[in-house]
């Protein structure tokens, strides 16, 4: 029996019951080079609950706010821990956020404390952190940037006794404050309750709907951005729940390599990932090959051992897509490796509400809405309108842009879409991404972009075209298509266009491919955190050349 109202535990009551029953089995997995830095559960409880005595001592009280800005670590998990045990609500920031925009979630926010910790850049955003916000920075991960401000954690604990109280949060009190990444505007401050996260997991034991408990031990490798809604619910704290083992990746470049060392049993990557994965495995025997091979009864088995040990995957007994709508030709050609990616669409708002669990699920759809979820579409607009037990308490201090969204208890995605006749969901698009074009003609991008997104070459793609006649599309190559011969990448991305015009309404065919040398990134603004393209920065960087590209005779421009 929990200290809640209800009989429905919240995620750290289930950490307080791991701590005791066991306290000697492996929670966090930290790299550091070559060796693996190890904390068990007693260790994690005994760590944090120092801290939370160093935020008492300092004057926080129950229900501070309190950020964490920081990539992944096991002192992430170490600090939202001592945030839960301590009763505070969390604030996580992205840790890719610059200057301007720390200081806005900050204020925001209303943080009272903030844990300062592994960043690929710090230069002067000490002058964004008030003095009146309590500042705590992690142990210098190596190899990451310096943080010239706040109190070494190492320090704090230091001969400090943990505290022996443990906070149970009731379930509708306020858990955390998630800032949306958002591809426009203003960050939104999601206010999410206890409620949001223990209800899905406790309804996952009850159904046993996508099996995350259903496998045994739970390793999981967390590698994404962990104040995403995506690896904090699908990742982090299920782990917890389980009583599992997280995993984290040192950096980019050892990526891979931690993977492997770690061979999780649950896996969650965006679409991003999974086609660098595919593009690894095409780079070294081609698609058409590998199912001829995979055709051959003795060959099959040990080439599908290979290359799902390659990857880090040969444990994997659950592997999940999100944060973006996943291609169709991705979760078909992982389909021939035993791998059913169960692709999850939610909001932040939210949580996840569909999952594509069915294995005859349609490889364009993001599959069926779980158990006490529903899903409808707005007969007048195709959007896509979401209801469930888990929803937000509202935008923090903006009860106006709430009851724009949330409406009747169904919660206004933004996206468009269908629901077949088995119930399987399909977006179509978000709304805020159609376009019209000087012909008068609508056109939904994300279907083209989908299309064009097989090429072997095209790592991102973005079509655009208002105040023009057709659209066009902006591409970014991989590193296969930078290091090919510009005449085979022209080649292969003219017969992929061709074939795309051919199946489309005259208004919709593209007219130029425009390949840009400079890569999109977080850093120059063209993608959010999880590695959506900002569709609106690509239209304002670029929209002054749009008609000049479009009238261009040729059909692929390099710029």
């Amino acid at each position: 029996m929990t200290a809640n109202s209800s009989n429905i535990p919240t995620v750290v009551e289930k950490f307080y019951h791991w701590e005791k029953n066991t306290p000697d089995k492996f929670f966090l997995r930290q790299p550091y080079a070559d060796e693996w830095r190890t904390m068990t559960y007693a260790e994690a409880g005994q760590e944090a609950r120092k801290m939370v005595t160093v935020l008492k001592e300092h004057g926080l009280t129950k229900g501070a706010h309190i950020g964490i800005y920081s990539k992944n670590c096991y002192h992430w998990i170490l600090a939202d821990l001592a945030t839960l045990i301590g009763g505070y609500v969390s604030v996580p920031l992205y840790a890719s956020l610059p200057k301007s925009q720390l200081a806005e979630v900050i204020k925001l926010g209303d943080l009272d404390a903030i844990f300062l910790g592994k960043l690929d850049h710090w230069g002067d955003r000490a002058l964004v952190i008030p003095e009146s916000t309590m500042a705590i920075k992690f142990p210098h991960y190596e190899g990451n940037a310096i943080v010239d401000i706040g109190q070494d954690w190492n320090d704090l604990v230091a001969n400090k006794t943990p505290t022996i109280e443990n906070h149970y949060p009731q379930l509708e009190d306020l858990w955390t404050i998630k800032f949306t990444s958002g591809t426009t505007g203003t960050p939104k401050g999601v206010m999410l309750s206890h409620r949001s996260s223990s209800l899905q997991y406790h309804h996952e034991e009850k159904t046993n709907y996508v099996g995350y408990f259903n496998h045994g031990d739970i390793k999981t490798f967390s590698y994404l951005p962990l104040n995403h809604i995506g690896e904090r619910l699908g990742v982090a704290l299920p782990t917890i729940w389980g009583g599992g083992t997280i995993s984290f990746a040192e950096n980019i470049n050892t990526f891979i390599k931690n993977l492997r060392d770690t061979q999780p049993t649950v896996f969650f990557a965006v679409p991003r990932i999974w086609n660098k994965f595919h593009q690894s495995i095409t780079a070294k025997i081609s698609e058409r090959k590998l199912k001829i091979l995979l055709g051959i009864p003795f060959v099959n088995k040990i080439l599908k051992k290979k290359l799902l040990l390659g990857l880090g995957l040969k444990d994997v007994k659950i592997v999940a897509t999100g944060a973006a709508i996943t291609p169709a030709h991705i979760k078909r050609f992982f389909k021939i490796l035993n791998l059913h990616l169960i692709e999850a669409y939610g909001m932040t708002e939210c949580g996840p509400i569909t999952y594509g669990v069915a294995t005859d699920c349609p490889f364009d759809s993001v599959g069926q809405p779980s158990p006490y979820c529903e899903v409808s579409i707005e007969k007048n607009t195709d959007e896509i309108l979401l209801k469930t037990p888990y929803m937000m308490m509202g935008y923090y201090k903006n009860p106006d842009k709430t009851g724009r969204v949330l409406v009747d208890q169904w919660m206004h995605s933004g996206d468009r879409g269908t629901i077949d006749e088995r119930g399987n969901v399909r977006v179509v698009g978000r709304l805020s991404d159609a376009f019209k074009t000087t012909k008068g003609s609508f056109i939904t991008p994300n279907v083209l972009e989908e299309y064009m997104s097989a090429n072997a070459f095209i790592e991102q793609i973005c079509v655009v075209g208002l105040g023009i006649p057709h659209p066009i599309a902006l591409v970014n190559l991989n590193e296969d298509g930078q290091k090919s011969d510009k005449g085979i990448v022209e080649a292969s991305i003219l017969e992929l266009l061709s074939q795309l015009n051919d199946t489309r309404a005259k208004y919709e065919r593209i007219s130029t491919v425009i390949i840009q040398k400079d890569t999109w990134s977080i850093d120059n603004n063209l993608l959010t955190p999880t590695l959506k393209v900002k569709r609106n920065n690509l239209n304002n960087r670029f929209n002054a050349n749009f008609l000049k590209w479009h009238e261009s005779e040729e059909s692929i421009i390099w710029s």
